[in-house]
C-alpha cells in the first residue's frame, strides 16, 4: 500500500494551493482518511479528516473556513483544498489512512502514511 502526495509549492499569502493523494494498491473505500501537518522541528498536527462517504468531515480550528477536504473512492484519492492561505500554514503536509471507518485526529491512530508534500507560504 502506497500513499502519493503531490500539489504542494510555494504561494504568497492569500493564494490558494490544492492538495492531492493517491493510493496505490488496496481500495479505501470504507477507510477515514486525513492531512496532517508538520514545522520542522515540531510535532505533526492534524489538519482536516473525511469519513468514506465525504458527509463528516473535521478541521483543527486554525483552518476551518480556509481549507477543504475531499474525496473521490473510485479514484483512491483524498484531496485538500487550501485557500487564504497564511505564512503560518507554511509545512510538510502529509496524508494519511486510517484502516477503519471511524474519525480520529490522533496521528498514532492512523495507518498508512504518504511521504510529505511542501508547503510554503510568503508573506
Amino acid at each position: 500500500v502506497q500513499l502519493q502526495a503531490s500539489g504542494g509549492g510555494l504561494v504568497q499569502a492569500g493564494g490558494s494551493l490544492r492538495l492531492s493523494c493517491a493510493a496505490s494498491g488496496r481500495s479505501f473505500g470504507w477507510s477515514y482518511m486525513g492531512w496532517f501537518r508538520q514545522v520542522f522541528g515540531k510535532g505533526r498536527e492534524f489538519v482536516a479528516g473525511i469519513d468514506w462517504s465525504g458527509s463528516s468531515r473535521k478541521y483543527s480550528d486554525s483552518v476551518k473556513g480556509r481549507f477543504t477536504i475531499s474525496r473521490d473512492n473510485a479514484k483512491k484519492s483524498v484531496y485538500l483544498q487550501m485557500n487564504i492561505l497564511k505564512p503560518e500554514d507554511t509545512a510538510a503536509y502529509f496524508c494519511a489512512v486510517r484502516d477503519v471507518p471511524g474519525s480520529s485526529t490522533s496521528r498514532s491512530e492512523y495507518d498508512y502514511w504518504g511521504q510529505g508534500t511542501l508547503v510554503t507560504v510568503s508573506s
